[in-house]
C-alpha cells in the first residue's frame, strides 16, 4: 500500500500551521522499551531501516542506560552497528538517549553523532527514573551537555512529567519552565516537552509554551511529546502546531510507555500523526502505507494487533 492509493485524506489546508513538521520517531526506543518479550536485536534494525525507508529521518535508535534498568534495550552495543547501511537510505539522523558520562562514552565510542539527556520536571520522577533530585540530574547532565558539543554532536533534552505526575499531579507552569530553561541553558539544541502520563489538553499546552517563550526558550528549539493516555494526543499536538512548533514525537504503531511511569500509555501513533498532517497539507516526507505496513509487520512479530487507529483501519482496507 502507497499514499498513492488512497483518496483520503482530503487535503484542505489551515491557516496559521508550519508547511513543514519533522517527526521524531521513537518507536524503536521509547517504543519498545516497555516490551515484556525481549525484541530480537536484527529485528530492531530491520524495524528502524524500515523507518527510513518509509521517509522518517529521525529515528531514535536506543538507549546507552545501564542494561539492568531497561533490558529491552541492553543490546545497544550490538544494535548500533547494524544500522551503517541506514545512511545509504536517505539523509536520516539516529539519535541516541544517554543518561550519563559513561553513557556518553559507549555511544560515541559506536559513532554516534546525535544523542538525548532526559530529565523531569517532578522531584518524585527524577528520584523514581534517574535517582537523583532534579538539580542533581542538571549537574549530572552538565558535563555530557559540554562534551558533546565540544564534539559537534547534536544534543536534545528531554523533560519528562511537563503537564502532570502521577505521584505529585498537577505541575505549575513555572515549576515546568524553570527546569525547561536550566536544560536549554546548559546547551541543549532542542528542548522535548514530555506529557509522560497523557493528561495535558491543548489549553495546558497553550499556557506552557507561551510561559517557555516568555521565559526566552524559542519555539523553534522545542518539540512536543504526547502519550495518548485519554485520547489528547492530537488534539494537544494541533494546539502545538497553532503556536509554530514544528517538531513532533511519535511512535509507529502507537507503541510505547515508561517502565518507571506505570500510568503512561503509548505514544501518539506515528501514523495517526501523518494521517492528521496529510489532511493539513503539511510536508513530512512519509508514505503512509510504507510506515503503516512496517507497523503492521511488527504487530505480527509483537503478537498483537497495533494501537493506532490509523493502522488498523488502513490495514483493513
Amino acid at each position: 500500500m502507497t499514499t498513492t492509493d488512497r483518496a483520503l485524506p482530503m487535503t484542505v489546508p489551515a491557516d496559521g500551521l508550519p508547511a513543514r513538521v519533522r517527526i521524531h520517531e521513537v518507536g524503536a526506543r521509547d517504543g519498545l522499551q516497555n516490551e515484556k518479550t525481549t525484541v530480537p536485536t536484527a529485528m530492531k534494525a530491520e524495524f528502524i531501516r524500515r523507518l527510513a525507508v518509509a521517509g522518517l529521518t529521525t529515528i531514535e535508535a536506543t538507549s546507552f542506560v545501564h542494561p539492568k534498568w531497561v533490558p529491552q534495550l541492553a543490546d545497544a552495543e550490538e544494535l548500533y552497528p547494524l544500522l551503517g547501511d541506514i545512511a545509504d537510505v536517505g539523509d536520516v539522523t539516529l539519535p541516541v538517549l544517554v543518561p550519563n558520562e559513561r553513557g556518553l562514552d559507549r555511544a560515541l565510542a559506536l559513532g554516534a553523532r546525535s544523542i538525548a539527556v532526559f530529565g523531569s520536571a517532578t522531584e518524585t520522577f527524577a528520584r523514581r527514573n534517574l535517582n537523583r533530585t532534579v538539580d542533581e540530574s542538571l549537574a549530572m547532565f552538565a558535563p555530557v551537555v559540554a562534551r558533546a558539543r565540544a564534539d559537534a554532536v547534536r544534543v536534545r533534552g528531554y523533560l519528562s512529567m511537563c503537564f502532570g505526575d502521577p505521584w505529585e499531579g498537577a505541575v505549575p507552569v513555572p515549576q515546568v519552565v524553570r527546569v525547561a530553561k536550566a536544560l536549554m541553558d546548559l546547551g541543549c539544541d532542542e528542548l522535548s516537552l514530555g506529557d509522560t502520563i497523557g493528561v495535558a489538553t491543548p489549553g495546558h499546552v497553550q499556557a506552557l509554551l507561551t510561559g517557555l517563550n516568555e521565559a526566552g526558550v524559542p519555539t523553534d528549539a522545542i518539540g512536543v511529546h504526547f502519550h495518548d493516555t485519554y485520547g489528547q494526543a492530537l488534539s494537544n499536538t494541533l494546539a502545538a502546531l497553532r503556536h509554530g512548533v514544528s517538531v513532533v514525537d511519535a511512535s509507529a504503531g502507537g507503541l510505547g510507555g515508561c517502565p518507571y511511569a506505570k500510568s503512561a500509555t503509548g505514544n501518539l501513533a506515528t501514523e495517526d500523526l501523518v494521517w492528521m498532517l496529510d489532511g493539513l497539507g503539511i510536508e513530512t516526507g512519509v508514505d503512509l502505507g510504507e510506515l503503516t505496513a512496517t507497523s503492521v509487520w511488527l504487530a505480527e512479530h509483537l503478537g498483537r494487533p497495533s494501537p493506532s487507529r490509523t493502522v488498523r483501519a488502513l490495514a483493513a482496507q
